[in-house]
């Protein structure tokens, strides 16, 4: 009896802990940082080669797939099956797709949801900027509010963050397009960050404005691929990284009219060969990083840690990996990366995003086919 008591427990318990959602299970391994203990939750799977994730105010998300699709996730983080539908075509091609997605400052009085995505045009393709406004399962009222010239058929190196400033002010990264001349020329998006108003205009105080045979969008050049872009909690300055070549990552402080220097000098040199490119490391005129990869981690997401749900990690820089799959987490002194701390190294494959939640948490999203919404939660120990 005493025996078929305890197995009738243990058969309860093993049903109870296969009916916990995949976070629970996966969530009770403990990593340790230098500064906080936390677990891994794995909210969301199924999700194809996810880019970028958005909080709706009503505790819903969106996701970006590179493929194209935007998806829904509930405040019981279900993914919905069904796509959004209403968005523009995207050219799912190499490294395009459907990029960033991000919401207005004022989405609660206006609605508007800004996606970054590959659209095609006279030339083949390139970065694109659209707004819409999210009713049920479709994006209506959809705007098309920049797309990048020249178009070529290049299938590397898109840039497609997407963030605001203080101010309103909305800000694009484009890369090279995989032409790396490109990234110097002032009648070219490529290769730079463009700034504009929410609705598409140019202000009137960019850089290159008045210029003749500029393009009036551009805000700074000399960029190569910029896949993680965030806004500095007490500066309000923009924060970039870039993709080296075969090494040379790098972080930068983005500033109106300034030269970052790509192709002319970088810390990576050509891959396969490991022959120079340019003219060096540095040349008066050009912005030298504030921190180097070398070799390279592959950059992606980045968010600076806010909230209440990490305290010792409060102001530091997290930076997502693609090639090194993992999380870093840089701690600064204003524009001084004082350490480097490498998380998570070969724990979840290759990171895509990193956000800071409204909830304080930390979010990522895994680059994977079969890919994942994850989130960081604190452990006291």
């Amino acid at each position: 009896m005493r025996l078929q008591l305890v197995r009738s427990i243990y058969v309860l318990l093993v049903c109870a802990a296969s009916c916990l959602p995949t976070w629970a299970q996966e969530g009770s391994s403990v990593f340790k940082s230098e500064k906080h203990a936390f677990r891994v939750a794995t909210l969301v799977t199924g999700l194809a080669n996810p880019w970028s994730v958005a909080f709706l105010p009503d505790g819903r998300m969106l996701v970006t797939e590179l493929e194209g699709r935007l998806r829904l996730v509930g405040q019981d983080f279900q993914l919905d099956p069904r796509p959004i539908e209403g968005l523009p075509e995207i050219v799912a091609q190499g490294q395009g797709g459907l990029f960033d997605v991000a919401l207005h400052p004022q989405y609660a009085q206006n609605g508007w949801v800004y996606w970054a995505y590959n659209a095609p045009g006279p030339g083949g393709w390139g970065t694109a900027l659209a707004r819409g406004k999210l009713q049920g399962q479709r994006m209506t009222e959809v705007q098309v509010l920049f797309s990048m010239q020249p178009k070529t058929r290049s299938s590397h190196h898109f840039g497609g963050r997407i963030v605001f400033d203080r101010s309103g002010m909305l800000y694009l990264t484009l890369g090279d397009r995989g032409e790396k001349g490109r990234a110097q020329k002032l009648n070219d998006h490529a290769g730079s960050v463009i700034r504009l108003h929410d609705d598409g205009r140019v202000p009137a105080d960019n850089p290159y404005a008045k210029l003749a045979g500029a393009l009036t969008e551009k805000w700074t050049l000399g960029n190569r691929n910029m896949q993680g872009a965030a806004l500095h909690p007490m500066t309000g300055e923009l924060w970039t990284h870039e993709h080296g070549p075969q090494g040379g990552d790098e972080v930068n402080v983005m500033r109106s009219g300034l030269n970052y220097g790509w192709p002319v000098i970088t810390y990576g040199v050509e891959y396969g060969w490991g022959t120079k490119i340019g003219e060096g490391q540095a040349k008066p005129g050009m912005v030298q990083p504030l921190h180097v990869w070398v070799p390279s981690i592959a950059p992606s997401g980045m968010a600076f840690v806010s909230g209440s749900q990490f305290p010792q990690w409060q102001g530091d820089l997290l930076v997502g990996a693609l090639r090194g799959q993992m999380l870093v987490r840089l701690t600064l002194t204003g524009e001084k990366v004082l350490k480097e701390e490498r998380l998570l190294q070969g724990r979840l494959g290759r990171i895509r995003d990193v956000r800071m939640g409204p909830d304080g948490f930390v979010y990522m999203l895994t680059d994977d086919a079969q890919g994942a919404l994850l989130r960081l939660e604190p452990v006291k120990l």
